[in-house]
Formats: structure tokens, sequence, C-alpha cells
């Protein structure tokens, strides 16, 4: 993506750019956050090992930013195995000895040890129609049109963020508290929170109403 310059605007509202497409403020100028920010998130995800990646890299971003965890996440797809919750569930401790010396992944033994865990929960949830339908059926199978004009309006976690992270919690999962759910919910569309007035919005909505593919 070339280099580019943003028209100035309010950092809590949409960021108008070069390309005139008005967007979102948080991906700034970065060329892999926009591209990020233009692709996949908001996009709704039914698949169950997007899903579970996508959940698993959350729990990974804890404490740090999305971009550093968006920045290494190719070296984790080969860590772990392209996040095939088949896989992953079979790690064992030799496994998680290996990860901890990767110095291309978060080296963060808990975080780690979660990833595992919640790939088994994902191969269990299997017998009720999957981790993807299991996770969905918090907004009834379809995604939750926000329509917020600034980012001030965004909750850090909802009412529905803390029972998924309370069900998860409940079988056994750990770095799932309410808000990294919520923003899990944000970049898989289960909650459309891209700004009205970034050209995002419409398409992502557009694609929820869709409903599975």
């Amino acid at each position: 993506m070339a280099e580019e310059k943003a028209i100035p605007a309010r950092p809590d509202a949409v960021l108008g750019h070069a390309d005139g497409r008005a967007r979102c403020p948080w991906p700034g100028l970065d060329p892999l956050y926009l591209a990020y920010h233009d692709e996949e998130w908001g996009v709704p995800e039914w698949d169950d090992r997007a899903m579970y990646e996508k959940l698993a890299l959350d729990g990974f971003q804890a404490g740090l930013s999305w971009i550093t965890i968006l920045r290494k996440r190719e070296t984790f797809r080969a860590a772990f195995d392209g996040f095939e919750p088949e896989r992953v569930a079979r790690f064992d401790a030799a496994k998680v000895e290996a990860l901890m010396a990767n110095a291309g992944i978060v080296r963060n033994r808990a975080k780690i040890e979660a990833a595992i865990a919640l790939a088994r929960i994902a191969l269990d949830l299997r017998a009720q129609g999957g981790l993807a339908r299991h996770l969905w059926s918090f907004v009834d199978g379809r995604p939750l049109d926000a329509a917020r004009r600034s980012t001030l309006d965004v909750p850090a976690e909802t009412e529905i963020s803390r029972a998924i992270a309370k069900d998860l919690r409940a079988r056994g999962s750990n770095f799932v508290g309410p808000t990294i759910v919520y923003a899990f919910m944000q970049a898989t569309g289960m909650v459309n929170d891209h700004l009205v007035g970034c050209w995002r919005h419409e398409a992502c909505r557009a694609l929820g109403e869709r409903g599975p593919r």
C-alpha cells in the first residue's frame, strides 16, 4: 500500500484518507493495520477454525496491542499448526517448552496453555454444532449493528461479552475476560463496530445479512 497522508479529523471519529475513503481512526496509517481493517475486521466469521484462532490470539493479546499480535500472526500460525484445534489439543509438555523457546511468538506459558485448553473446548463443542455456532448463539446467530458514530461510544465490554466470558471460563478457558471477548466479537463481526461513516460499516452489515456462507 502506497504511503498516504490522512485528511485531519477528530481522533475519535472517522478519518479521511487520500484514496477518498473514510475509515475508523484506530488503524492510523499503518499499512498492515489498514489492510486488516479493510479486509478482515468486522467481517462476520462462522468458521470454527478461524473463530478458534482469533479467540486464541486475542488471549495472547492480553496486556499488549493488537498490532503486536498482528505482526506476529504468521509465526503464530506456523507454531500452532495452523490453529487446527485437533492438533493444538494434542500439544504436550515438550511442545509447550518448544513454544516457550520460540522468539517469534508471545512466550507466556499461561497464555500458551490457555490456547491449548481452548482448542480442547472447541473440540468438545462439536457435539453441539461447533465453537462458532455456540458463540454466535449469544447474538441469536446474527451480527449486532451498533451504528456508532464515535469511538467514544464504543464500550470496553457488554452484557453479552460478559455472558460469553463466563461461559468459556466455566468450560475451563483462561484469558477470555469480557473485554477480550468484546474485542473478539468486534473482529469476527458478531457486532458491527465500524463507525457509521466508515466505508466498511455498510459492507460488513451487508455481509451479516447474508448469514453463514
